[in-house]
């Protein structure tokens, strides 16, 4: 789809819409188990920007289209070019981070999220200087080693060990998934939109609409504690630890994670008009 920006996009089923959004180095692909979960909605699933089959532009001012603000200005177009008007959102990592911000920025546009292992940026201003610093020797690393090393350093980092109880088979895939991805892309992705360069969204929590669901993995400490914090800090919102799953529960519990997200999605058919 052209939204000014070459960006892959799924679109299936019939219903109340919902755009999921994937994670840092995934794609729609991996999205699949929750798509069909949700039967009875219009799945939308975009491959974000220099992620699976979207353009990952790298020319002189390239980074501009990486940014959040842009990256959500997309998803706003590829609503408007499927003639849809409202959409839920369920976003995972940096899909969370992305369906947050597009909450907050077009709010009309947005009806109930499900956020998993989300943040909202970072608050602290030295914490996200620090941080920017960290992703741009990543995003460095990307181009320097090559896809296949960097994917090897990814999947093997503590955050996603928990992984292993998917199976060798499942690893697999999602290997190849990423191996898959444009290393400038990728690189972009984390100069342009990582948890350090986007905008801090947290003194926007309280006017947030949108009723959102904050989920991690019981085992994802970290990503607990962000989630309590958004969901104090929003009106709207509460969060919920999925037992037994780490960073990517919706992988690792996904009889669970589906069952919730359908859950508090289907509590909108109650709201009135």
């Amino acid at each position: 789809m052209d939204v000014g920006r070459k960006l892959f996009v799924r679109s299936e089923g019939e219903g109340p819409a919902v755009l999921l959004l994937h994670g840092f180095t995934g794609s729609s692909e991996g999205l699949g188990g929750i798509a069909d979960a949700l039967e009875g909605h219009q799945r939308i699933r975009v491959d974000l920007i220099g992620h699976g089959e979207s353009e990952s532009p790298t020319g002189p001012g390239s980074l501009r289209a990486y940014r959040m603000e842009s990256c959500a200005a997309d998803l706003v177009r590829v609503l408007d070019a499927q003639g849809i008007e409202r959409t839920h959102v369920v976003g995972y990592s940096m899909g969370a981070r992305v369906g947050l911000a597009l909450a907050i920025w077009a709010p009309e546009r947005v009806g109930r999220c499900v956020l998993l292992g989300a943040r909202a940026g970072i608050e602290d201003p030295s914490a996200r200087v620090a941080r920017v610093r960290a992703d741009e020797a990543l995003a460095d690393r990307i181009e320097e080693g090559g896809i296949e090393a960097f994917v090897d350093h990814w999947m093997a980092l503590p955050i996603f060990a928990s992984q292993a109880r998917l199976g060798e088979a499942a690893l697999e895939a999602a290997r190849a998934e990423r191996l898959r991805g444009n290393p400038r892309g990728l690189a972009h992705s984390l100069r342009g939109m990582g948890a350090g360069a986007q905008p801090p969204l947290f003194d926007d929590l309280p006017s947030l609409r949108a009723p959102t669901l904050f989920v991690a993995g019981a085992e994802d400490e970290a990503f607990c504690e962000a989630g309590r914090d958004l969901a104090a800090r929003t009106p709207a919102a509460r969060f919920l630890a999925i037992p037994e799953a780490g960073h990517a529960a919706h992988l690792e519990a996904s009889d669970e994670f589906n069952r919730i997200t359908r859950s508090f999605l289907s509590e909108a058919m109650k709201e009135k008009p």
